[in-house]
């Protein structure tokens, strides 16, 4: 995280209310992040089985309830206590299913195996005690008949399940494979307890050879196929848009990074989430505002953001190119300074990216080593990659919108002088200074000035001289430190006007032409093969400012 250079958000009370207007134009789509490398197919299919049990435990509630009021007008009360139990507890599992309580797939699961046993268990109940009725009356037709209607109660009960249960064949299989010899079995058992069934069966003559539950079991396993086929192509189909999440690179105060991959694209990415919990709308407009800035712009060395939006809970989100590399402030603080041809390797390339922005209007207004990376791309090293454009200034806007008296963001670090004092004033010229300070931060190892307090520092940016680099990193060729200075001037007018005259004079710099694409490549290779990882992808920097630093701001207050 980038607690030594926190970035400073801050407005006086007065003005700190949810007067930001939300970002139109952001997309609104609904789309769902994965966690892992797959789609959560459980999920879907917990979320079905919940819908489709509840249905099927209605049905056959429905159904239960009326044999059971038809039983009583017909006074047959065979098991009475019975049915009204089964019905009872129908009652409590449908209520469940129905109410807000959560269930994962394994509790749904085990409710699907209690609500269809307890089922197969009243079913076999009753045949067995009708069946010992009927026998002992020695009535042939009724104990037939009892069979043939406990058969097809069996056949009914096992095309429930397999149609309303989301299944697989081979999970269908194993269920209704087996329970299909359930009857048969009951019916040999009672035949060999009672071998006067048995005769009084055999006086059946509509007997059929083919196992009715066997074959209502097929037709079941064949449904719950195709059912579930027809879910998994349509579950596929609605993953366009949507993201597997691989692994967390960072997070904070503002939010999460994930590194993930798009579910059809297979294309590597970052996700920064911002979660709507105890978000101010400013803070959410903020970044709807950064990533809207930063999709419009096409420059190589610009961060390409690939998506954002909205997820289903609220929770806004941005999908960028993922980084190989490291920022500027890591590069420096894990291997020291920078040679000053690859400084101005590395800042040309940064000239590059401000120039297009400040030719459509925006002005990044927080550079920072943490806000640059030095990454790979398409096979070449050292590519300077701008990030974080959640402070710019479209200068192409009503100057009054937004405006606050007193209010005023950026890293004090790297802040110019008239970004604290008229902080809607600035324009390009104010990414010259800041550039300036990264530059004697890549050469030196240390900003341009230093502070315990965020006074401290405005001061010292407002009115100390700096120390020229060369004292600090005597290698620094005069042409270069001459440049740097020039970007650090208190004043903007004697500063370089603009990126590409801060460009041209990078390029007359003699050392200019000493660090090359060749040597970069050279140079992490070399990184790689002492076992170091050069894969430190983009990493969301806390706008989090240290404690000692948020009292300065109170002070300030």
């Amino acid at each position: 995280m980038d607690s030594m250079h926190p970035t400073i958000l801050f407005e006086p009370a007065s003005t700190r209310s949810d007067t930001a207007e939300s970002s139109g134009g952001v997309s609104k789509a609904k789309v769902g992040f994965l966690a892992g490398r797959r789609p959560r197919f459980d999920d879907e299919t917990g979320k079905l089985l919940r819908s489709h049990l509840a249905a099927a435990t209605l049905i056959l509630l429905l159904v239960l309830a009326a044999a059971f009021l038809g039983n009583l007008l017909a006074g047959i009360d065979t098991l009475r206590w019975l049915r009204a139990s089964v019905l009872l507890v129908l009652c409590g599992c449908l209520a469940a299913l129905r109410s807000r309580f959560s269930f994962d797939l394994t509790h749904l699961r085990y409710l699907e195996l209690a609500i269809f046993t307890l089922l197969a268990f009243q079913l076999s109940l009753i045949f067995i005690v009708r069946i010992n009725v009927f026998t002992a009356i020695e009535d042939a037709s009724s104990v037939v008949a009892v069979q043939h209607i406990f058969l097809a109660a069996w056949c009914i009960l096992s095309l429930v399940y397999g149609i309303f249960i989301p299944n697989s064949w081979r999970r269908a299989a194993m269920v209704l494979i087996p329970a299909a010899l359930v009857p048969y079995l009951i019916i040999w058992a009672q035949q060999s307890y009672a071998p006067h069934v048995a005769a009084l069966l055999k006086q059946d003559q509509s007997a059929t050879p083919i196992p009715l539950p066997l074959v209502a079991a097929v037709f079941g396993i064949y449904s719950a196929h195709v059912l579930n086929s027809a879910r998994r192509e349509a579950f596929k189909a609605r993953q366009f848009g949507q993201y597997h999440l691989m692994e967390r690179l960072g997070g904070g105060g503002m939010g999460e990074v994930y590194k993930a991959e798009h579910v059809l694209l297979k294309r590597p990415c970052a996700i920064k989430l911002i979660r709507p919990e105890g978000k101010a709308d400013t803070v959410i407009a903020k970044f709807e505002k950064e990533v809207k800035t930063t999709a419009s712009l096409t420059h190589w060395n610009t961060v390409e953001v690939y998506d954002y939006g909205y997820t289903e809970d609220g929770t806004f989100y941005y999908v960028m190119e993922l980084l190989p590399g490291m920022s500027f402030q890591d590069l420096v603080q894990k291997h020291g300074p920078l040679p000053a041809e690859r400084v101005v390797y590395l800042l040309r390339q940064v000239c590059g990216a401000l120039q297009e922005a400040h030719r459509v209007g925006m002005i990044h207004r927080d550079i920072k080593p943490a806000n640059i990376f030095a990454a790979e791309r398409g096979g070449v090293f050292d590519v300077a990659k701008l990030l974080d454009f959640g402070l710019v200034k479209e200068i192409s806007a009503d100057q009054n919108e937004g405006a606050k008296d007193g209010a005023f963001s950026g890293t004090p670090l790297y802040m110019p002088p008239e970004q604290a004092s008229a902080y809607e004033e600035v324009d390009a010229r104010a990414d010259i200074y800041s550039l300036g300070a990264v530059a004697y931060y890549l050469l030196t190892g240390q900003p341009p000035f230093s502070s315990p307090t965020v006074l401290g520092l405005l001061e010292a940016h407002a009115r100390s001289e700096v120390v020229p680099p060369a004292r600090i990193s005597p290698q620094t060729p005069p042409d270069l430190e001459e440049v740097i200075l020039k970007c650090l001037a208190k004043e903007a007018a004697d500063r370089f006007q603009d990126a590409a005259h801060l460009e041209e004079a990078l390029t007359r710099c003699e050392c200019a032409a000493l660090w090359t694409p060749k040597q970069a490549a050279e140079w992490w290779r070399a990184l790689t093969s002492e076992g170091r990882s050069t894969s430190n992808p983009i990493r969301l920097e806390e706008q989090h400012v240290h404690k000692e630093l948020s009292n300065q701001m109170r002070l300030l207050h």
